[in-house]
């Protein structure tokens, strides 16, 4: 992607979060994103097929920043020195859904919350994965993961509800009722 298509890309990106910050999915329209990206039609589509393309796009780029293996100093934190054990990462993640909850919230009001968290918990499946112990007997392994992958992005969901809570009180509130990842 050249850097015209990437400014543009930009321009639909906060076009979009800036719209789910005021109005439900379900009540923005492409023309509402064409008119505030101040584009024309043609080059949204050039970018994305649907409005639910864009919103998979969107997950898409967050998630592969927050899950990134880099960590580097960002504005609200700083995890570039921590270990990579299952507590850091779950609050930095945290962090990263905190720190774009205006938008975020507006996703997960509407019908496109299951779309959302489907593609958020893809990308769990992958940290609880590495960091799973073995499972007690007759319990799958698959089951566990499920299980813990399902009880996270549920915690977020919540979380979004009650802007009380700190990510490391919110990751810590996790790990304290999932003992076997505590460890």
């Amino acid at each position: 992607m050249d850097r015209r298509q990437r400014k543009t890309r930009e321009a639909i990106y906060r076009a979009f979060t800036e719209l789910l910050v005021h109005k439900s999915y379900s009540t923005i329209t492409v023309q509402e994103i064409i008119d505030r990206a101040d584009i024309g039609r043609s080059t949204f589509y050039s970018h994305f097929e649907t409005k639910d393309d864009l919103l998979r796009a969107l997950c898409a780029e967050i998630f592969a920043h927050v899950f990134s293996e880099e960590l580097g100093v960002e504005r609200t934190h700083d995890f570039s020195g921590e270990t990579r054990d299952l507590r850091h990462r779950l609050t930095h993640i945290l962090y990263h859904l905190r720190d774009n909850r205006s938008y975020i919230r507006g996703i997960l009001s509407s019908e496109s919350g299951d779309l959302f968290m489907q593609f958020f918990k893809e990308y769990l499946k992958e940290v609880f994965d590495e960091v799973l112990p073995g499972s007690p007997a007759g319990v799958p392994r698959e089951y566990i993961l499920n299980h813990m992958i399902c009880d996270f992005a549920e915690s977020v969901r919540w979380w979004m509800r009650h802007e009380e809570y700190s990510p490391e009180e919110i990751s810590g509130f996790f790990l304290e009722t999932a003992p076997m990842l505590a460890g």
